[in-house]
C-alpha cells in the first residue's frame, strides 16, 4: 500500500479517536454527577421513576410531588418480609443518619408491594420503628402496580394456604433528587457507610 495512503489512514484514525474522546469529555464535564455514577442506568434520562398517586401512612392521598420534594431514598418492600426488607430498611435508616451528621437531610421512603396487609396503620408502626423520618406508602393494588412499573420494580405474591404468604420483589434503593428525578440505584449488599458516601457525592454536587 502506498505510504501516503497509510499516513492518511493513520491521521484519520487519530482524528476520529480524538473526536470521540472529546465528545465523551464534554458529556461528562456537563454532568455534575459524573464522578458519582457507577451503575449502568444511573441518570438514565427518566428511565426510572415517574408520577404516582398513593396513600401515606397517615391515610392521606399523596403524589410524587408531595413525597419527593427533597432528596429521598426510595425502597419497595413490605412489613411482613421476614429478613431482606427489615435489613435493607435499617441499612437505609443508618445511612440517612450518617448523612445527617454531614448536614444532608434525606427522607427514607418505603413503598409497599403488599397493599393487602400493609394498611396505613401497619406501615406507620413499621416506619416509626425504623426511622422517625421514614415515610410509608400504600394504596390500591392498581396504584402499587403503577408505581412499581415506574421504578422498574418486579414483585409477585407467592402462593400460600394462609395469610402468611411471602412476596418476591426487587430489592434496590433508589436515590431521587428534586429537580433531577432518578439519580442512582443501590444494591442491598452496599453497607450503610458506603451508601452514605455515594449519596453525599450527589448531594454535594447539587
Amino acid at each position: 500500500m502506498n505510504r501516503m495512503i497509510l499516513v492518511a489512514i493513520a491521521l484519520a484514525a487519530v482524528a476520529g479517536l480524538g473526536a470521540g474522546l472529546g465528545t465523551m469529555w464534554l458529556s461528562r464535564s456537563s454532568d455534575p454527577f459524573a464522578p458519582c455514577r457507577t451503575s449502568a442506568v444511573a441518570g438514565g434520562a427518566g428511565a426510572i421513576g415517574g408520577p404516582f398517586t398513593l396513600v401515606s401512612e397517615d391515610g392521606a392521598t399523596v403524589t410524587e410531588a408531595d413525597i419527593l420534594a427533597g432528596p429521598a431514598l426510595v425502597y419497595f418492600g413490605y412489613t411482613f418480609c421476614p429478613d431482606i426488607c427489615p435489613i435493607d430498611s435499617a441499612r437505609n435508616a443508618e445511612a440517612v443518619d450518617l448523612l445527617a451528621e454531614r448536614g444532608h437531610v434525606v427522607t427514607p421512603v418505603l413503598i409497599t408491594v403488599d397493599p393487602d396487609r400493609d394498611t396505613p396503620q401497619v406501615l406507620a408502626e413499621y416506619t416509626d420503628y425504623m426511622h422517625p423520618r421514614m415515610i410509608g406508602l400504600t394504596g390500591s393494588p392498581e396504584q402499587i402496580a403503577e408505581a412499581a412499573r415506574a421504578y422498574k420494580v418486579f414483585y409477585r405474591k407467592m402462593e400460600a394456604e394462609d395469610e402468611f404468604y411471602l412476596v418476591d420483589h426487587t430489592a434496590f434503593s433508589y436515590l431521587m433528587l428534586p429537580g433531577v428525578g432518578f439519580a442512582d440505584f443501590f444494591r442491598r449488599d452496599m453497607p450503610a457507610d458506603r451508601l452514605a458516601d455515594r449519596i453525599a457525592c450527589y448531594l454535594d454536587a447539587v
